[in-house]
């Protein structure tokens, strides 16, 4: 059976169960993997509530198990508390029900963690998220593990499915309950999704620890996703936590389905992450706070104008993990809600951390509405995807660039252009985004201006040139 090599992306290894992740083909990413971390190396391994999860993680263990790593199983968790497994010295990783599993007294730490999941997209997909020494594996390593992979289609891996079970879910739990201990009885209803994916295999144990009030939606996890999709980013998706808010809510979250992306929703707004990362700012002193290129100039411009220090990056949880690390910053954001927190904590996504980061502003007075209000108005247009292929979208983000320098007349004007990821021009009243998706064929563009006819001329006249760029290639 031939491996399909799309499934490895920029970001994870992603693709369909049986048809492009099977025991074939992910035995052989477990056993390339593991050679990449290393012979006689400590690899933890958690999973989604997708019904194949266990089963891939069966799969990958054997890979593992062939290239001389030992496999800790730390059953089904969300991506986080996967994430929060790289931090933690292994013997404080005892499982309570099972203590004659001898744990590893080899290193103190674990070498790396594979995080099972399809993450938002429909139940049929899954994939890997991999993090090795305390980085993610991402980009140029993810496509060379893809060549050597497919280009060793005939090795056979025998089943080894030999672990050690762990429990990272009650450390995890500890640490929040100790961090936000401060939060006890908070006198606020707070509303909370789940969306069937894997938040509440620690999110209500946490809350009822620091008894927290709350209604909960859709937490058990269920991964056919039988309520809604598992993706706050679609507002569709919001309406079941929006009229829970409206009966009897003050605050509410929802969460995506491996919950590293969060939605925080108030009574008079959907509060996106660029807009999440100015309130986070606003307790900490002078932060350096990294946004990806699809935020708000109001946020870069006003955590300037806060004293903070603002950062245009890459979008992409990878990316922005490793930019994190260069520059020492203090908070990352995407528009679509993954939060990165290294102030007082590691540096990772983690919705359910950032959902109590909001309760500890609201407790500490902090009127959220009147936060967002508060902000100079600007019109933006959602992510528009347009359509098209592997090959082409990046040749016509070249093309775009190029028409760039000898724009049409009636082109608006042109104050610069930013390329750290596609091209973002800066217009007198605002902005366009054209960038080529890290993990689909298709080209992202976004606008945004403080006139709200300008958003829709800036919108037309970009797509124009991305037409003409089109018909050039």
């Amino acid at each position: 059976m031939l491996i399909n090599k799309s499934i490895f992306r920029e970001y994870d290894i992603r693709g369909i169960f049986e048809k492009e992740l099977n025991e074939h083909s992910v035995k052989l990413i477990g056993y390339y993997l593991g050679q990449k971390i290393g012979q006689g190396n400590i690899v933890s391994i958690g999973y989604d509530a997708r019904s194949h999860s266990p089963l891939l993680r069966d799969y990958l263990t054997s890979g593992l198990n062939a290239s001389g790593c030992t496999v800790l199983d730390m059953g089904m968790v969300a991506t986080p508390v996967n994430y929060f497994s790289n931090y933690q010295k292994i013997k404080d990783l005892h499982p309570k029900d099972s203590t004659h599993y001898p744990l590893p007294t080899t290193h103190s730490m674990i070498d790396a963690s594979i995080m099972i999941t399809g993450s938002h997209n429909p139940s049929e997909y899954n994939g890997f998220k991999i993090t090795i020494g305390q980085s993610p594996f991402f980009g140029d390593d993810i496509y060379r593990l893809g060549d050597a992979i497919t280009h060793d289609q005939n090795r056979v891996i025998p089943d080894n499915t030999a672990k050690i079970d762990i429990d990272v879910k009650t450390p995890y739990i500890d640490f929040m309950v100790k961090e936000f201990a401060h939060l006890k009885g908070l006198d606020k209803n707070i509303v909370l999704d789940c969306g069937n994916g894997v938040a509440d295999t620690v999110l209500t144990k946490i809350f009822d620890t620091l008894e927290l009030h709350y209604t909960g939606l859709y937490c058990e996890p269920d991964g056919t996703f039988p309520n809604h999709h598992p993706d706050p980013s679609v507002e569709k998706n919001l309406e079941d936590v929006k009229a829970a808010l409206e009966k009897d809510g003050d605050i509410a979250f929802a969460y995506d389905g491996d919950a590293d992306r969060i939605a925080v929703l108030t009574h008079r707004h959907n509060i996106k992450g660029d807009q999440m990362a100015l309130l986070y700012a606003m307790g900490m002193e002078n932060p350096t706070v990294i946004g990806e290129v699809k935020c708000s100039q109001v946020m870069y411009d006003e955590l300037e104008r806060r004293g903070a220090k603002a950062i245009m990056y890459k979008t992409g949880h990878s990316n922005l993990k490793v930019k994190m690390k260069e520059t020492g910053a203090d908070l990352a954001c995407e528009v679509s809600g993954h939060i990165f927190f290294k102030h007082r904590y590691f540096g990772y996504d983690d919705a359910i951390y950032a959902t109590l980061r909001m309760l500890e502003l609201i407790a500490e007075g902090i009127d959220l509405d009147k936060e967002i209000e508060a902000l100079p108005k600007v019109f933006s247009t959602e992510e528009i995807k347009v359509e098209t292929t592997e090959e082409e979208k990046f040749l016509i983000i070249d093309k775009v660039k190029e028409l760039l320098q000898n724009p049409p007349g009636d082109f608006p004007k042109i104050l610069n252009i930013i390329d750290v990821d596609g091209v973002r021009i800066n217009f007198e009243k605002g902005w366009g985004l054209v960038r080529a998706s890290n993990t689909t064929p298709v080209l992202v563009t976004r606008f945004e201006s403080t006139d709200k006819k300008l958003a829709k001329e800036y919108e037309e006249k970009v797509n124009k040139l991305i037409i003409q760029a089109k018909e050039r290639l």
